[in-house]
């Protein structure tokens, strides 16, 4: 038995939504709801998994655009981000009409199950997340790191040779790169490093080449 995990872009941003669930329970969470909701709720169905949460990094619109709209499908709790990110989940509906003509979907404004701080944990099936605070793209921002299967579901934090803008409200650009440093450049170079967008990469890897950041 292993920890499944399937990475389906969605928006006209191609966010990474990820679906991850446990082969013995066959319980699923997916991390990041954008949109394209009919087409996560199809590969839900295709594989026989039963949507246990929603995980949210962050609450930018291509990130949590689609989460009202599953909820009418999948009444389950939504966990996370961090409190910091209320204010982003507040003016969806003012960000999703205002991008409409970029293709995204109407979103209302919600507020999640429960906000997540830096040390708490989620769970799937057997495998545990640690919850880190790494605020700098948004200042509520967190990623979800799995010791055990050494995957980090990073959002917009780190990508491959690249690291989240900050030139958004309330962004931090010193604070995105110290957090990376001091809190995901710490963990093993074979971490499986999901972002947000585009390619997967490991720690290791972006500690040689990132040239934002470092090791």
């Amino acid at each position: 038995m292993s920890l499944k995990i399937k990475i389906i872009p969605v928006t006209p941003y191609e966010q990474n939504a990820t679906l991850l669930w446990d082969d013995a329970s066959r319980e699923a969470v997916l991390v990041d709801v954008g949109g394209d909701v009919p087409l996560l709720w199809a590969q839900l169905q295709e594989l026989g998994l039963r949507l246990k949460e929603i995980w949210l990094t962050h609450g930018h619109l291509d990130h949590t655009g689609g989460v009202v709209e599953l909820l009418k499908l999948a009444d389950v709790p939504v966990l996370g981000p961090h409190r910091e990110d209320l204010f982003l989940l507040e003016s969806l509906p003012e960000t999703t009409t205002a991008y409409a003509k970029h293709g995204f979907d109407f979103s209302p404004a919600f507020v999640p199950t429960r906000w997540l701080e830096e040390g708490e944990q989620v769970f799937l099936g057997e495998y545990v997340f640690d919850v880190l605070h790494i605020f700098g793209h948004t200042p509520g921002h967190i990623v979800f790191y799995c010791p055990s299967e050494k995957l980090l579901i990073a959002g917009d934090t780190l990508f491959k040779e690249s690291v989240g803008r900050t030139d958004f409200p309330r962004s931090d650009p010193q604070g995105l790169l110290d957090n990376i440093r001091n809190k995901l450049y710490v963990l093993p170079d074979d971490v499986r490093v999901l972002p947000g967008h585009r390619d997967t990469t490991t720690i290791g890897y972006e500690k040689q080449h990132n040239p934002y950041v470092r090791g």
